[in-house]
């Protein structure tokens, strides 16, 4: 699998995964309605931010954008967010596509990774991030309402470097 950088050409690829992930209104925060301009001006960000695509003999089977979590005097801490065609689920896509946005910004010398809002009912993601060193460290009681659970926590979870 190769992780780079998200080209124009990508992006019907990558729109399948985000529309596909957002219309399950199961996992992310965005509208489900979300139209295809609207969910690339929200997910391919500019510099310095980073969009990436993993590629498996020439598909695209995931993405991830990494950058700076909050501006100004929180500038020292990043952020990330990972979406996975439901097909290859399981199989590392997700954890290659982490492992790499962590190095990214352990490179550019933050001080940690910080996850706003990871619903509390992903147990695959929220198990993925612990084992890769993040933490729960705040639960907002019933702010995500998942689509058939009703509503659950969502989590702020984080990785110091």
């Amino acid at each position: 699998m190769l992780i780079r950088d998200v080209e124009d050409a990508d992006w019907p690829q990558v729109w399948e995964i985000v529309r596909e992930v957002v219309r399950a209104g199961d996992t992310f925060t965005y509208d489900p309605g979300l139209t295809a301009e609207q969910a690339r001006q929200i997910w391919v960000l500019a510099p310095p931010g980073r969009t990436v695509v993993a590629v498996e003999e020439g598909r695209v089977v995931g993405t991830a954008h990494m950058g700076t979590n909050r501006p100004g005097p929180g500038s020292h801490v990043s952020t990330a967010s990972f979406m996975v065609a439901a097909d290859v689920r399981g199989r590392g896509v997700g954890r290659a596509m982490v492992e790499h946005a962590l190095g990214w910004a352990r490179e550019r010398g933050y001080a940690g990774m910080q996850f706003n809002a990871v619903a509390e009912s992903n147990v695959g993601a929220v198990e993925l991030y612990r084992r890769l060193g993040f933490s729960v460290v705040g639960t907002v009681p019933g702010a995500f309402a998942h689509p058939t659970l009703g509503r659950v926590g969502l989590h702020v979870m984080y990785c110091p470097f």
